[in-house]
């Protein structure tokens, strides 16, 4: 991997796990000498990430870009619109894996369990999440929309810091989650739409329940 990929993805981690937190100065020198890196790949690291929306310019120096409570909503927007025609197209299409999207179900199932004594643990349930994602994507087969969702999925793990320490939702969720599995693994589109919505709308209102709430803490 090239160096200035490197620091791309060691300082999106990074802000996107709030280790670099909303307004936190980006400065090349500092940020190299903490990466075992130069000047150049860091500064080519930076202009990715300001192409990506997760740095901007403020007070005339290179800052991590700020995460207010309404880009919530203008988020959510988005990630209606593509979410479900990619769920509704991934039902829809004969050669989905619909076997892969019935396990997934179950994982999901399983890892939002009452009796699971980690009811869920939040990296068990991000991981199956982000592969649920993939499985969608892949059955949809329509690179645009999945360019899209990279692109609003890289905000949305920003947001979704403020309440993802709650057991309570993170198991409503595998649930809903399941529920969209079942749906595109049954090949029904109009369901699937229906569950991506559900599960859209109650996500939308947890998350904005917390937005006003203390920033989140970062990932150990």
């Amino acid at each position: 991997m090239k160096a200035s990929d490197r620091a791309y993805e060691a300082l999106r981690r990074d802000i996107v796990e709030w280790r670099l937190s909303p307004g936190t100065a980006l400065p090349e020198v500092e940020l190299g000498e903490r990466l075992g890196l130069s000047r150049t790949p860091v500064r080519e690291a930076i202009a990715r990430l300001s192409a990506d929306g997760l740095a901007v310019q403020q007070a005339g120096r290179l800052v991590v870009a700020p995460v207010l409570p309404d880009a919530v909503d203008r988020l959510f927007d988005a990630r209606q619109v593509l979410e479900v025609a990619t769920a509704r197209l991934a039902a829809s299409s004969p050669t989905r894996d619909a076997s892969g999207f019935a396990a997934l179900a179950e994982a999901f199932d399983a890892v939002g369990a009452p009796t699971n004594p980690a009811s869920p643990a939040p990296s068990e349930y991000y991981e199956l999440a982000a592969r649920l994602d993939e499985r969608l994507d892949e059955a949809a087969a329509n690179p645009y929309l999945a360019q899209a969702l990279r692109g609003l999925r890289l905000h949305l793990a920003r947001v979704r810091r403020w309440s993802q320490g709650d057991p309570a939702r993170l198991a409503a969720s595998a649930g809903e989650h399941a529920a969209i599995a079942r749906a595109v693994a049954a090949g029904d589109p109009e369901l699937a739409a229906a569950t991506t919505v559900m599960h859209l709308h109650h996500s939308h209102a947890h998350i904005t329940n917390h937005a006003s709430g203390p920033s989140p803490a970062a990932a150990s």
